[in-house]
């Protein structure tokens, strides 16, 4: 009978509570209370997720770092046994004296801590904007970034590195008085100092001649000055890309935190960017400086089209004139800067120069724009031209050499693999520079349709890293800032899976498990041949 009751009691209508009853919307006020308490413990979870992937970014540096500085290995490209000199360890040199001394741990902690770091990097990228205060999260962000940058500047020239090649093309012109574009440096002395570091010596130097005019400078200092002093560049040149990207984002309307996350702690562009020392940075801070002038020039421009005077009616015989003087005077130079800014980082990497046909496309609408940034292109290509061909006669950098290079795991070795070919085949080449051509021309219609470049050029690196045989894993960096820029999640979402293909493509430890699976990509007929060329141009 008891139950009886009880269950009588709960459905009669007159004595059970009515659903709902004291807050109107079905909830009890315990649960009405509680969900906004709910809310700020989700956003404290996250906000701690976000810090604690920060700081493992940070922790994690600092042990490539240490392990790099502290003796020959690996972590250090250019060190050996018996040569380790302090002007090269660092500051941070010798620290970790019970280092291990087996290859494979070392391997497997290189990939271990890079894989953990690109963890944190997608973790942070997610989670800091869950911080609520946008004060902190700037604080937070920018903190782990410049710590970031201190402890890398601190470091040896880590994997993967080309700087005592830029400082050796550098020292072939200004103390031997040969043309890095024309003597191979196996010719050069063999004694010089920076000779023994570099390591493309049958290589005609494939970079820009304004990369290499800024390297004349640095030949007084020495070898070990002019390393640290690059080291100074680079770390100045990513900052300031930083913060143009910071500012570029704010002029479009995103989150600007957000975007210097995606740029800034990409654990591939600061382990082999800022560890190996790349002058793709100073390239990288030339193109976001064009980006950044060409949105001042935009909102400038729209301003005038705002606030400016109605246009007096003019002639048709004056018309056409008026309208060709209008485009030519006055002078923009915040267009004509932006133009610049393009030709200056062709001028340094041929690279760059695949995004001046989206740039102008997508200003074919705006004439008046287009005629400044194509002037400021023209006056830059005339310095530049000039500087060069008083310095390097009528002699270009070597692209065709470096076309023909090939890594094993590129996209396009792996096609060729994929079809049986053992590798990249001159026809897939050429059938790869077809169809970057064509991505091309499909960048330029969507810059034109959309009248904005930076999308179409995000969309445009994406297929020139994938169609190149020669791929390196700092090459994202010509990415990221456009992805992060971009409206499109999906080309931000392309630039974090490449990142991870690159990973897995040039981690140490991949070699440990490509053998272990029997995958050698490097051990077909064309795989010889391709290893073949590079060590002779290794010799």
């Amino acid at each position: 009978m008891g139950s009886d009751a009880t269950t009588l009691r709960l459905r009669d209508g007159s004595l059970a509570e009515p659903r709902g009853a004291g807050t109107g919307t079905g909830t009890t006020g315990t649960q009405a209370e509680s969900a906004p308490e709910q809310a700020a413990l989700r956003a404290r979870t996250r906000a701690r997720v976000a810090v604690g992937a920060l700081v493992v970014l940070v922790v994690c540096s600092l042990l490539f770092v240490l392990i790099a500085a502290d003796r020959p290995s690996l972590f250090a490209a250019t060190s050996h046994a018996g040569f380790f000199p302090g002007w090269m360890a660092g500051p941070l040199g010798g620290l970790w004296p019970g280092l291990t001394r087996s290859a494979t741990a070392l391997k497997l902690t290189f990939t271990g801590t890079l894989v953990a770091m690109y963890g944190s990097y997608l973790l942070a990228y997610s989670y800091v904007p869950s911080i609520a205060d946008s004060r902190l999260r700037a604080r937070w962000v920018i903190a782990a970034i410049v710590g970031v940058h201190a402890i890398f500047f601190l470091a040896p020239p880590m994997a993967l590195t080309d700087v005592f090649n830029y400082i050796n093309y550098g020292r072939m012109e200004v103390v031997h008085h040969l043309n890095p574009y024309t003597t191979y440096p196996i010719l050069e002395p063999h004694g010089d100092p920076s000779y023994a570091l570099s390591n493309w010596h049958q290589l005609l130097s494939p970079y820009g001649p304004l990369f290499t005019l800024l390297t004349f400078a640095l030949v007084p200092l020495g070898v070990a000055a002019s390393f640290w002093a690059i080291k100074t560049v680079l770390m100045a040149a990513s900052l300031g890309t930083l913060l143009l990207v910071w500012r570029c984002a704010r002029l479009l309307g995103l989150d600007p935190v957000r975007a210097i996350v995606l740029v800034g702690l990409n654990p591939v562009v600061i382990v082999w960017g800022l560890g190996g020392d790349h002058n793709d940075f100073l390239i990288v801070f030339a193109i976001v400086l064009g980006f950044y002038l060409l949105l001042l020039g935009r909102a400038r421009a729209a301003g005038e089209a705002v606030e400016g005077p109605d246009a007096e009616p003019v002639a048709p015989a004056t018309r056409l004139s008026a309208r060709i003087g209008g485009w030519l005077w006055p002078l923009s130079p915040i267009d004509m800067a932006a133009g610049a800014a393009f030709v200056a980082a062709t001028a340094m990497k041929a690279s760059g120069g695949i995004l001046i046909p989206i740039v102008l496309a997508s200003l074919a609408r705006a004439p008046r724009r287009l005629t400044q940034v194509v002037l400021g292109m023209i006056l830059a290509g005339l310095i530049v031209g000039g500087a060069s061909l008083i310095a390097f006669g009528l002699h270009i950098p070597d692209l065709s050499t470096q076309s023909k290079v090939v890594t094993s795991i590129s996209i396009p070795n792996l096609l060729g693999l994929a079809v049986g070919a053992g590798g990249e085949t001159e026809t897939l080449h050429s059938l790869l520079s077809a169809a970057l051509a064509l991505s091309i021309l499909a960048c330029c219609a969507m810059a034109w349709r959309r009248r904005e470049s930076i999308t179409a050029s995000g969309w445009v690196t994406v297929a020139l890293l994938l169609t190149l045989g020669w791929v390196l894993p700092w090459y994202i960096l010509w990415l990221l800032p456009l992805a992060a820029l971009s409206r499109s999640r999906r080309l931000r979402t392309t630039a974090l899976v490449l990142g991870a293909y690159l990973i897995i493509a040039w981690a140490p430890a991949s070699g440990l498990l490509w053998n272990a699976i029997g995958f050698q990509p490097s051990k077909t007929p064309l795989g010889r041949l391709h290893q073949r060329y590079v060590k002779e141009l290794l010799n």
